[in-house]
């Protein structure tokens, strides 16, 4: 899938390249090739090698120590990272935080929380869904009483995503019951070092602790800690999660497994001819491509306008509901390709110690990425949801 690059862009792409065929590690990109987990060392690591190149804050302005770079960089980045099976950038503090302390946090928040998301010094995640609260996530319960020079929070969080290596989450929290939903909430920063949390990792069907609940106990978070004004959390919130939205797209993650599609149907064999010929299937190939090739220019329209300093509105909402519904197209593309090797799919056969047949197309990878990626139409708000924001929003003329 090729677009129209400049000049500029096309060595830009070499550059990627050449930075990814010296400085990714071997084992690790062939970690995420077969669909293993990987270490908190390994992601650090990878976070680490970026940042030395100063290549990990893409998004950012140069005067916060980041990349600034363009949308069609990042397209390129993202494409070329994927391909070359690099892991993914842990996204919480860089593109979800970092954007929120950036428009609503104060000069002192910015100076002592930017420099540690770059360096690796804070791992963050997200405190935001919480049981009976995620797609209503207006509805949260978790509680915060202000205190003197402290909130004490009291509540439960979960599904919260690789909270188990995390020493920082942003939270959102209730600070007054007695309002309407939307209001009353607001944006804490809280340590998770602290007395009164514990994590539970919540183990997923390919064996892997991914997500967890947290629970908060008498928690003690100083009021500096606090993003914005008090009860204004909704509006942050909204704004954080038009970023993880349009991150959800996953377009790099995509079209490195439409090529992989094609590769295994290529080698496949149906009826006696390779399975890319088959008409049937080589129809929902060229469907999801059609689409794919849509998306990415949808995609690069609206990281220009976020990059001019617009936050997208509800075009981040048609980016999560496309990019989840094409990625999932290709996850089930590739399970159907490889037949009965995806068959498996407890954690020791994803890890290839009780395959009973040799694999020759790394079903492993297949199954667990289809499993796995059955969630990513439901969080960062549920694709049920993102449709009726649509409609409400660009079909309606409601805001």
């Amino acid at each position: 899938m090729d677009l129209t690059y400049t000049p500029e862009e096309q060595a830009f792409r070499a550059d990627v390249r050449a930075f990814l065929a010296d400085n990714l590690d071997a084992r690790t990109s062939e970690k995420v090739r077969l669909g293993q987990e990987l270490t908190k060392a390994e992601m650090e690591g990878w976070h680490a090698t970026l940042n030395a190149r100063g290549w990990l804050a893409q998004n950012w302005p140069r005067s916060h120590g980041g990349a600034e770079w363009s949308a069609v960089q990042r397209h390129i980045f993202e494409e070329e990272a994927a391909r070359a099976h690099a892991p993914r950038i842990v996204p919480f503090g860089l593109s979800m935080l970092a954007p929120v302390l950036m428009k609503f946090g104060s000069e002192a928040q910015q100076n002592q929380w930017l420099p540690r998301i770059l360096s690796g010094e804070d791992w963050w995640c997200q405190g935001y869904s919480e049981p009976g609260a995620g797609s209503d996530l207006a509805s949260l319960k978790t509680r915060a009483v202000r205190d003197g020079d402290h909130y004490v929070v009291n509540g439960q969080k979960a599904w919260t995503t690789l909270g188990q290596h995390a020493n920082m989450i942003f939270c959102l929290v209730r600070t007054d019951p007695d309002c309407k939903p939307q209001e009353g909430i607001s944006f804490l920063l809280i340590d998770m070092n602290t007395p009164g949390i514990e994590v539970r990792p919540v183990v997923l069907l390919d064996g892997t602790p991914e997500v967890n609940e947290v629970f908060f106990d008498d928690v003690r978070v100083p009021v500096e800690n606090l993003v914005g004004e008090e009860n204004k959390g909704w509006t942050y919130a909204k704004y954080l999660l038009t970023h993880e939205r349009t991150n959800i797209a996953g377009v790099g993650f995509s079209s490195a497994g439409l090529d992989s599609v094609k590769r295994i149907a290529r080698a496949a064999n149906h009826n006696g001819r390779p399975l890319i010929e088959n008409p049937h299937f080589a129809a929902r190939l060229a469907k999801v491509e059609i689409e794919l090739m849509a998306l990415s220019t949808s995609n690069l329209r609206i990281l220009a306008a976020a990059g001019a300093g617009r936050a997208p509105g509800v075009e981040a909402s048609m980016l999560k509901v496309k990019g989840t519904e094409i990625r999932q197209e290709i996850n089930d593309l590739a399970r159907r390709a490889v037949g009965s090797y995806a068959l498996p799919f407890a954690s020791e056969s994803l890890e290839g110690s009780n395959q009973p047949l040799p694999d020759p197309y790394d079903a492993g990878a297949v199954t667990g990425t289809y499993f796995n990626n059955r969630k990513i139409s439901i969080f960062g708000g549920a694709n049920e949801v993102q449709k009726n924001i649509i409609s409400k929003i660009a079909l309606g003329g409601r805001t």
